[in-house]
C-alpha cells in the first residue's frame, strides 16, 4: 500500500509525571484536533483494568502520562469528550472502556484504525504492527506487550515501545482517510466506529454476556433463568470487591447451579465452588429466577436441524460475498460471520424472519451488500466462473423471468 516506507519525524518526547507537565500537555493536545491514543494496564487482579500509562500522540509531539503520578486526569478525559476532536486508537475496545471507567463516557469522536483497514480491503482484524508495515513500510519491535505497566521506574525498552504505540497512529489515520475517501468509506466509517463504540461501552442490549457460559446452551429456560440470575450476582459481587468475575465463581459453577437451582435452591447445599459467605446470596438469586414467570423466561436459543438447502446455500453465498468483498475491497470478516449468511438463508425459508441483530437488518451492510446476495439467493442472478485465473473469477449473468 505504501508508495515509499514511511520515516517518522523525530518529535519531542514527553513524559508527563508531574500536575504542571500534565497541565502542558493538556494545553497542546487541546490546540489540535485530531490526536493519537493508547493505554497500557493489567488487568489480572481486577474487576477492571487498572490503567497504568496513557500515551498520547498529535503531528507535533508525543506524551506518555504517568497515571500514579498526577492527581486527576480530568482535564484530559474531558478532551476525548469533545466531539469536534478525532480520537485515533488501535483495536480500541480497552481505550473506550478506560476512558468511559475513568471519566464516565467514552470518547466522543473514535477512528478506529483496525477497522478502517477492513473497510478498504486490508485483513480484519490486523495487529497493529501488520497495519503499521502494510500501511507505512515501517517495522515496530512488540517485545513490551506483556511488561508489568505497574512497576516503577519503567525500562528503556518499555519507553520506548510506549511512544511507538502512538508514533505511527495520526500517518496511518491519514493515509487510511484518504484510502477510505477514495473509496467513498467514510459514511460506513462513521457507521461501523459509533456501532463499535457502543457495544464496547456495554450500551448495545442486544449483547446478553451470561449466554457465553460455556455449556449454557444445554440449559432449559427456567434453568436460563437461574444462569442469568446468578450472573449478574457473581458481577456485582466483583465489581464490588474490585477482582475479577471469574475469581468470585467458575463458569463450571455458575453452570451446575443453574442446573440445580432450578430445582431446589437447597440442592445447592453439596455443591463446591459457591463462596460460603455469599452462599445465602446465591440461594436468594436462585430464588428469584424460580418466581420469574413463565411468559417473562429468557427464550432458548434452539440448535437447529437445518435441511441440507442451508448448507448449500449458505456456502454458495459465502463465495458470493467473497467475490462481492473483493470487488468493494472491503475485508470479508468485517461483513458478517458465516451463521449470519446462514440466518440469511433461514429467512428465506417458509416460516422464517431475520434476527433482530442481524448485521444486515441496517447500514451500508443493508444497502450495498444484501442486495446482490438476495438476488443470488431468489434466483435472479446465476453465477458462473469467468476466468479461473484472474482475482476476480465470477460472473454473473441476469436471470428473466420469461413469465
Amino acid at each position: 500500500m505504501p508508495r515509499r516506507p514511511y520515516k517518522p519525524l523525530p518529535l519531542p518526547e514527553r513524559m508527563v509525571d508531574t500536575d504542571s507537565a500534565l497541565a502542558e500537555c493538556v494545553a497542546h493536545l487541546a490546540a489540535h484536533r485530531v490526536i493519537g491514543f493508547d493505554t497500557e494496564f493489567v488487568g489480572e487482579d481486577t474487576f477492571r483494568p487498572e490503567l497504568c500509562l496513557i500515551q498520547v500522540s498529535t503531528s507535533e509531539r508525543l506524551f506518555l502520562i504517568d497515571p500514579y503520578a498526577v492527581e486527576s486526569l480530568a482535564p484530559f478525559w474531558a478532551l476525548l469528550h469533545d466531539s469536534a476532536r478525532t480520537v485515533i486508537a488501535h483495536a480500541g475496545r480497552e481505550e473506550v472502556r478506560m476512558c468511559r471507567f475513568q471519566s464516565g463516557a467514552p470518547p466522543a469522536n473514535l477512528f478506529d484504525t483496525q477497522i478502517a483497514a477492513g473497510l478498504i480491503g486490508l485483513t480484519y482484524p490486523i495487529s497493529y504492527a501488520g497495519l503499521v508495515q502494510i500501511v507505512l513500510g515501517a517495522r515496530l519491535n512488540k517485545g513490551d506487550t506483556l511488561s508489568d505497566w505497574r512497576r516503577r521506574p519503567l525500562s528503556a525498552s518499555q519507553v520506548r515501545y510506549a511512544y511507538d504505540d502512538v508514533r505511527y497512529l495520526i500517518p496511518a489515520y491519514e493515509r487510511l482517510t484518504a484510502k477510505m475517501e477514495k473509496y467513498s468509506r467514510t459514511a460506513w466509517a462513521a457507521e461501523e466506529f459509533a456501532a463499535f463504540v457502543k457495544w464496547t461501552s456495554g450500551e448495545d442490549t442486544a449483547v446478553e454476556r451470561w449466554r457465553k457460559v460455556k455449556g449454557s446452551g444445554a440449559l432449559n429456560r427456567r434453568e436460563l433463568a437461574v444462569l442469568r440470575a446468578v450472573f449478574d450476582w457473581r458481577l456485582g459481587v466483583a465489581e464490588r470487591q474490585d477482582r475479577p468475575a471469574r475469581s468470585v465463581m467458575r463458569d463450571d459453577v455458575l453452570l451446575e447451579v443453574a442446573r440445580r437451582g432450578a430445582k431446589t435452591p437447597d440442592d445447592l447445599g453439596t455443591l463446591r465452588g459457591i463462596p460460603p459467605k455469599e452462599f445465602e446470596n446465591v440461594q436468594r438469586a436462585v430464588r428469584e429466577a424460580n418466581r420469574v414467570p413463565v411468559a417473562e423466561l429468557p427464550h432458548k436459543v434452539e440448535s437447529e436441524q437445518d435441511p441440507p438447502q442451508i448448507g448449500v446455500l449458505g456456502s454458495l453465498l459465502t463465495v458470493v460475498l467473497n467475490d462481492v468483498c473483493d470487488r468493494l475491497k472491503i475485508a470479508q470478516s468485517l461483513v458478517c460471520s458465516q451463521q449470519d449468511l446462514k440466518d440469511l438463508v433461514r429467512s428465506r425459508q417458509p416460516g422464517g424472519k431475520m434476527p433482530a441483530d442481524s448485521p444486515f437488518n441496517d447500514g451500508w451492510r443493508k444497502t450495498d451488500v444484501l442486495p446482490h446476495l438476495e438476488r443470488v439467493l431468489e434466483g435472479g442472478l446465476a453465477v458462473r466462473v469467468n476466468d479461473p485465473k484472474i482475482t476476480a473469477p465470477l460472473e454473473y449473468i441476469e436471470i428473466v423471468d420469461e413469465k
